[in-house]
C-alpha cells in the first residue's frame, strides 16, 4: 500500500495531528473567522474598522514638520472647519442679508464654534473691501460667497460631531436665506470621509469581482468544485482575520485608508497561493500513499500520513515563502511615515495569518474531504510535460534566452530612471467626485482661502521679517503674492510669524517646488523653517533616500540567509536577488510609463497628474519583492528536493519546473485576478498599486521563473550549488534538507 514516511519533522507531526482532528480545526477557524468579521464590522464593539482610518498629507521629519510644530506651539495649526460656497445669490438684498446674518449669529452661538466668517455681516456686505477674498461677483446683481466655520482647537470626538450637526442645520439656513441657485459644502473631514468611503467601495467592488472569477478559474485548475473551494475557504478566513488585525492596528497607530485594500488583498492572494500548493501536493502524496489502490477504500491512517507528508514538503515551502514575504514587509519599518510602518506591521501580521491558515485549516479540509478529493482524479507525478519541454528548449540555448530576457526587462525598466513623485490630496479621488469638485472650485474662485503654496515660519524680529518679505521675497522667481501674519506666542514668549508665498502654480506644481527648493537652499537672512506641501514632499523623499539603504540591506541579507538555509548554496540566493531587482525595476518602469506619462489613461479611466504617488514605489517594491520571492521559493523548493535526491542539475531544473510550473502559473494567474480589483479602483493610489503589482507578477511568473531561472541555472550547472567550505558546514548544521 503506502510508502514509509519520515515522521521526525515537526511539520509532519503537525500534519498528522491536524488530519486526526479535522473537525475541531475547522470549527475553531469558523468561530475565529466569524468573531473577526464581527469585530471589524463593529458588531462586537459598535466601532467598525473604517471608523478609525485616516488619510492625509504624508509627513516626515524635516523643515516642513518643524514649521508645522512651531505654528501649533504658538496656538495655530489645523483647526476643524466647515466651508460653504453659495452661487447666484442676490447678496445685496436687505432681506437676504438679514436672513443670512441671523443664521450666522446662531452658528456663532453654537457651543464649540470658535469663529464664523461670512461677508454679508460686514457693514457694506459683499461690497465691503474686507470681503474681497470671500466674494465673487457673477453679474446681474448676483454673487457667490463663502462661509467658513472654525471650531475650537481642543474640540474632538462626539462633542465635535454634535457641534457640526448643529452648524450643518444653520448652513442649510444660509443657503435658503441667500436664495442661492447652487451651493457646495466641504471640509477636510468630508474629504477624508469621501476617500475612506471610496476605499471601502473599491474594496467591496474589487473583491466582489475577483472572488467569483477566482473560484471559476480554480475549478478549471483543480477539475472540481470541492478542491477549488478549499483554498477559497482558507482565503475567506484570512480576509476576516486580516480585517480584525487591521481593526486592532487602527486603534494604536494611524492607519491609512488605502492600506486596507493592499493588505487585505495580499492576504487573499497569499492564502489562495498557499492553498493551491497544499491541495495539489496533498493529492499527489495521497496518490503515492494509495499506490494504485481504490481511493474510496483508503484508511484514515493513509490520509493522516499523506497530510503529514504534504506539510513536511509543501508546508516547508509555505513556511519559507511566508517568512520571505514577511521579511520583505518588515523593510517598511525603516521608513519614517507612520502609515508605511503601519503597512509593514499589518502586512507581517497578515502573512503570519496566511501561514496559520495554510498549515492548519487547509490540510484539515483536505483530510476531511480526502476521498472526495481523489475520487476520479489524483495529482500524478509526471516527468514529461509542457513545462519540462519548455525548460529543455531553454537549456539548449541558455545564453540567447538570458540576453533576450535581460534586454526586454531593461527596456521596460528604462522609464523608471525619470520617475517624478507627488503627494496628491483631492486628486486621489476621481474627477467629478463631490469633494474634489468642491476644493477645485474653492481654489479657483477663492484662492486666498487656500493654504499658501510655500510658507516661511520664523520667530525672528518682526520688522526684519516684514522688510525681507517686502523687499526680497516679493521679487523671488515664481512669487505672485506675499503676506506676513502673526500666529501667536510660544510658551517661551517668542512671537511666531509666517510669510505666506503664493505662486501661479499648484502647491506641488513646478513653480512651487522650485520656490521651495530655492528657499531651502538659500533661505531668508534669519532663522526660519520652510513649510508647505512641496517642502514636505522634499522632506519625505529625503527620508526615503536616507532610510532605503538600511531597509534594502536588511531585507536582502535576511532573504539571502533564508535562501542559503534552504539551498546550501552561495550562488543561488545571489542570483535570485539579482533577478528580482531587475524584474522589480521593470514593473516600476511600466508604472511610470502608464501613470506619469499618461499612457492607457483612457483604458484605465484615470487622469494623469504627471507623477507617481510618492509612497507607491516603496510599497510596490516591498510587496512585489515578497511575491517574487514567493514564486522563487515555490520553484527552488522542488529543484532542491530533486537535487538532494541525486538528480543532476539540468534534470532537477526540468523536473522541478514541470512539477511546480503549473502551480506557479496558476498561482500567478489567480494573484493577477485578485490584484486586478485594484486596477478597477477609483482611488488613484490604489489603482497605481494594482497596475504595478499585476505587472510585477506577470513578469516574474513568465519571463523570470519560466525562462531566466532555467537559463541561468543551465549556464552555471553544478556551480549553482557552490559555497565555501565554512558555509557548507553551517548549512549541514543549521540548514533545512531532505
Amino acid at each position: 500500500m503506502g510508502r514509509h514516511r519520515d515522521t521526525s519533522t515537526y511539520l509532519h507531526r503537525l500534519g498528522v495531528q491536524v488530519a486526526k482532528h479535522p473537525v475541531t480545526v475547522l470549527v475553531t477557524w469558523l468561530v475565529l473567522a466569524a468573531f473577526s468579521l464581527a469585530l471589524a464590522l463593529g458588531t462586537v464593539t459598535g466601532h467598525a474598522l473604517f471608523d478609525d482610518l485616516s488619510s492625509g498629507e504624508i509627513t516626515a521629519p524635516g523643515q516642513a514638520q518643524e514649521a508645522r510644530d512651531l505654528i501649533v506651539e504658538a496656538g495655530g495649526g489645523d483647526f476643524a472647519t466647515d466651508t460653504l460656497i453659495v452661487e447666484g445669490s442676490p447678496a445685496t438684498s436687505p432681506f437676504v442679508r438679514q436672513q443670512v446674518a441671523a443664521a450666522v449669529e446662531r452658528i456663532h452661538e453654537t457651543e464649540g464654534v470658535a469663529r464664523v466668517v461670512n461677508p454679508l455681516v460686514l457693514r457694506e456686505g459683499v461690497e465691503d473691501p474686507r470681503a474681497g477674498p470671500l466674494v465673487q461677483e457673477q453679474g446681474d446683481g448676483r454673487y457667490g460667497f463663502v462661509t467658513v466655520v472654525e471650531y475650537e482647537q481642543d474640540l474632538e470626538g462626539e462633542a465635535l460631531q454634535e457641534a457640526q450637526r448643529a452648524v450643518d442645520v444653520q448652513l442649510g439656513e444660509i443657503v435658503n436665506g441667500s436664495q442661492a441657485t447652487d451651493s457646495r459644502r466641504g471640509s477636510v473631514q468630508m474629504l477624508l470621509d469621501e476617500i475612506i468611503g471610496q476605499v471601502s467601495t473599491d474594496l467591496a467592488f474589487g473583491e466582489g469581482i475577483a472572488l467569483p472569477i477566482t473560484f471559476v478559474v480554480m475549478v478549471l485548475i483543480f477539475g472540481g468544485f470541492l478542491a477549488a473551494g478549499i483554498p477559497l475557504l482558507g482565503a475567506l478566513a484570512s480576509i476576516a482575520g486580516a480585517l480584525a488585525t487591521l481593526w486592532g492596528f487602527a486603534h494604536v497607530i494611524d492607519l491609512d485608508a488605502t492600506v486596507v485594500n493592499i493588505v487585505t488583498v495580499l492576504g487573499l492572494g497569499l492564502c489562495i497561493d498557499y492553498g493551491l500548493l497544499i491541495v495539489s501536493r496533498f493529492r499527489e502524496e495521497l496518490a503515492l500513499e494509495l499506490d494504485g489502490d481504490d481511493p474510496t477504500g483508503g484508511s484514515r491512517h493513509l490520509v493522516q500520513q499523506a497530510t503529514g507528508r504534504t506539510l513536511d514538503r509543501a508546508g516547508r515551502t509555505v513556511v519559507f515563502s511566508a517568512v520571505t514575504v514577511a521579511i520583505a514587509m518588515s523593510g517598511l519599518f525603516f521608513f519614517p511615515a507612520t502609515f508605511m510602518r503601519a503597512s509593514g506591521a499589518a502586512g507581517v501580521s497578515v502573512v503570519v495569518l496566511c501561514l496559520a491558515v495554510a498549515t492548519t485549516l487547509v490540510p484539515a479540509l483536505c483530510a476531511l474531504w480526502a476521498r472526495r478529493l481523489v475520487k476520479g482524479r489524483t495529482e500524478q507525478v509526471q516527468d514529461d510535460g509542457a513545462f519540462a519541454r519548455l525548460a529543455g528548449r531553454v537549456q539548449r540555448a541558455p545564453w540567447l534566452v538570458i540576453v533576450l530576457v535581460i534586454a526586454a526587462l531593461g527596456a521596460m525598466a528604462l522609464p523608471a530612471t525619470r520617475m517624478a513623485v507627488t503627494s496628491s490630496g483631492t486628486e486621489l479621488l476621481p474627477v467629478g467626485s463631490d469633494q474634489r469638485t468642491f476644493f477645485a472650485e474653492l481654489a479657483e474662485d477663492y484662492p486666498q482661502l487656500a493654504p499658501p503654496d510655500v510658507q516661511v515660519v520664523t520667530t525672528a524680529d518682526g520688522s526684519r521679517v516684514r522688510a525681507w518679505a517686502q523687499d526680497e521675497a516679493s521679487v523671488l522667481p515664481h512669487v505672485d503674492s506675499v503676506e506676513v501674519s502673526e500666529v501667536g506666542t510660544t510658551p517661551d514668549d517668542e512671537t511666531v510669524l509666517t510669510v505666506d508665498l503664493r505662486t501661479s502654480d499648484e502647491p506641488l506644481g513646478d513653480d512651487s517646488r522650485a520656490l521651495a527648493a530655492h528657499l531651502r537652499a538659500d533661505g531668508p537672512p534669519f532663522e526660519a523653517h520652510i513649510g508647505g506641501q512641496a517642502s514636505g514632499l522634499t522632506d519625505f523623499v529625503d527620508a526615503l533616500v536616507d532610510r532605503a539603504p538600511w531597509a534594502a540591506a536588511t531585507v536582502i541579507l535576511a532573504t539571502f540567509v533564508l535562501l542559503f538555509l534552504m539551498t546550501g548554496s552561495l550562488v543561488v540566493p545571489i542570483k535570485a536577488l539579482v533577478m528580482n531587482v531587475v524584474s522589480l525595476g521593470a514593473s516600476l518602469g511600466v508604472l511610470v510609463w502608464v501613470f506619469q506619462d499618461g499612457h492607457l489613461s483612457g483604458l484605465l479611466h484615470f487622469d494623469s497628474v504627471g507623477a507617481v504617488e510618492v509612497s507607491i514605489p516603496v510599497l510596490v517594491l516591498a510587496f512585489a519583492f515578497g511575491l517574487s520571492m514567493d514564486y522563487e521559493v515555490f520553484l527552488l523548493s522542488r529543484i532542491v528536493e530533486l537535487h538532494e535526491q541525486g538528480r543532476p542539475t539540468d534534470e532537477a531544473v526540468r523536473l522541478g519546473l514541470q512539477r511546480s510550473g503549473r502551480i506557479i502559473t496558476s498561482a500567478a494567474l489567480l494573484m493577477v485576478i485578485v490584484f486586478s480589483g485594484f486596477v478597477l479602483a477609483q482611488i488613484l493610489a490604489v489603482k497605481q498599486t494594482g497596475v504595478a503589482l499585476v505587472v510585477a507578477i506577470i513578469i516574474d511568473a513568465t519571463l523570470v521563473r519560466m525562462l531566466l531561472v532555467p537559463a541561468t541555472m543551465s549556464v552555471l550547472g553544478e556551480w549553482n550549488w557552490w559555497a565555501p567550505r565554512w558555509m557548507k558546514r553551517l548549512h549541514s548544521r543549521f540548514g533545512v534538507t531532505e
